[in-house]
């Protein structure tokens, strides 16, 4: 912890990933600060759909329970064209406890984070802006504005998760590479029948556009569809049921428009996500078509992959390049969820006839071919996110979850090396000695899998051998574990 900062980590914006990152701070022990604009937390529905991954991540966290408590659970994905059902798709991933979309809107989203970060202690400065930032070699010079109060705060570190119009991302001056789509977007939370399910969300192509269906309830839904005009200053009644009517499932009726607005819609990424002492994470380092609903659930993976590191160099464990690591593991990701998110919004809704006869003549056929479902599934879901090819990674990097490590105790900032309990006393010996004398960075665990696994703080592997168990294998361990954490000075 550096004596010459107020604070370790200072946090710029209190949306759901802002909030979520300060309380991983919190529950580290770590110091941390948290400002926000406005006077008050979201009251709209914005964000919708947290995936099963981003539910384990919770988990880990210790803040999963009460998201189940009040979420709308999604189980199946139809895409349906002129009231003609093209394809309906299980979401059922497999090997995770959470096996479906918990559709949560964003303004409980926040109020559940601030609720958990409350009972942590841990308190909001709003009406609090970030006016510039001065980047030194021990710290982070930041001058703010507090209610009309100058203040000037040096931080360990800033991290922006303030929106696409960043203040942190244009202090550092990262540029945010991409473009815009044309077509102007409908936002509306509606009162509906009951003539859809409630575990059914709706993808419908269109000529005009396409529209997306997410239910909140069995009588409340989030519309998304693509329009050539604005009515007013935000979508009307009669625009949601029009939009409906010609694109959107024949028995589905709007009663009553609960909130709307018009939107534009950016496909763009940070150059960047890391200048010294300075980190951007969330629709401050990227932005991208809301078919898919990835935004919110990316923007959370961005401040779980760094937090640990942040962690782990406050307590003068981490070498400069895990930190490097951050942009390295997450742009890759980042990249792969825009071009996603862009393919299906350009075959959902091409005005090309050809294209839209060769799109409903394929989509049933693919959609009940299993791997087209599995890779389906793995990328909604985002359970298919690795790290393979990261810096600090040997192997694949996959995703790992298991009992050990859930309810916000089982993992914080340590490696967690699991031995398989087929091991032979000497290896489970020689395991234990490491983990005694790296006992600050690593934690050792019996394992369900033959071998050796080590996992890092955020659940991802670092490093397995399914072999036989060898000195070299845990001389491997140890090589990595060093590679990541042996001290070095963070350069601005």
């Amino acid at each position: 912890m550096s004596p010459v900062a107020d604070t370790d980590v200072l946090i710029v914006g209190a949306g759901p990933v802002g909030l979520f990152l300060a309380n991983e701070c919190a529950r580290r022990g770590m110091r941390w600060r948290l400002i926000e604009k406005r006077a008050y937390q979201s009251e709209h529905s914005k964000a919708l759909a947290i995936f099963p991954r981003t539910l384990e991540i919770f988990d880990m966290a210790g803040i999963a329970g009460r998201f189940l408590e009040v979420a709308n659970r999604v189980t199946t994905v139809a895409v349906e064209s002129h009231a003609h059902r093209l394809s309906t798709m299980q979401f059922t991933p497999r090997d995770t406890p959470y096996p479906f979309v918990a559709m949560v809107p964003q303004d409980v989203t926040e109020r559940l984070l601030c609720e958990a970060l409350r009972a942590r202690g841990g308190q909001i400065d709003y009406q609090t802006s970030f006016l510039s930032m001065e980047l030194q070699d021990e710290c982070a010079l930041v001058k703010m504005d507090h209610a009309g109060s100058a203040e000037t705060v040096r931080a360990s570190f800033v991290v922006g998760c303030d929106g696409a119009h960043s203040a942190v991302r244009h202090a550092v001056n990262i540029g945010f590479e991409g473009g815009e789509y044309a077509a102007i977007y409908l936002l509306a939370d509606v009162s509906t029948n009951d003539a859809l399910s409630a575990t059914e969300m709706q993808l419908c192509p269109s000529e005009s556009g396409p529209v997306a269906i997410f239910p909140m309830g069995a009588t409340r839904r989030r519309i998304v569809g693509t329009i050539e005009e604005t009515v007013g200053d935000a979508p009307t009644l009669e625009l949601v049921r029009s939009v409906l009517a010609q694109r959107g499932p024949a028995k589905l009726e709007v009663h009553a428009l609960n909130w709307s607005s018009y939107f534009r819609v950016h496909h763009r990424h940070a150059a960047a996500l890391r200048i010294g002492r300075a980190f951007l994470a969330g629709d401050a380092a990227h932005i991208h078509s809301p078919f898919g609903g990835q935004g919110m659930n990316t923007g959370l993976h961005d401040v779980w992959n760094l937090v640990w590191k942040l962690d782990l160099t406050l307590r003068g464990h981490a070498h400069t390049r895990l930190l490097d690591s951050y942009s390295a593991e997450r742009l890759p990701v980042i990249k792969s969820v825009i071009g996603m998110t862009d393919l299906l919004t350009r075959v959902m809704g091409t005005p090309s006839k050809l294209a839209q006869a060769l799109r409903n003549a394929a989509i049933p056929m693919v959609s009940h071919i299993a791997p087209f479902q599995h890779a389906f599934i793995e990328r909604l879901s985002e359970l298919g996110i690795s790290y393979g090819g990261s810096p600090i990674v040997e192997g694949d990097g996959r995703r790992y979850f298991d009992e050990t490590m859930r309810g916000g105790s089982g993992i914080r900032s340590r490696f967690l090396l699991f031995i398989g309990r087929d091991a032979e006393p000497n290896t489970r010996d020689a395991a234990a000695a490491l983990c005694s004398e790296l006992s600050d960075v690593a934690e050792l665990r019996e394992g369900t899998d033959e071998g050796i696994t080590l996992v890092r703080p955020d659940g991802y592997v670092a490093h397995a051998v399914r072999a036989a168990y060898t000195t070299r294998a845990l001389e491997s361990v140890r090589s990595l574990i060093e590679l990541q954490t042996k001290s070095a000075t963070i350069p601005t």
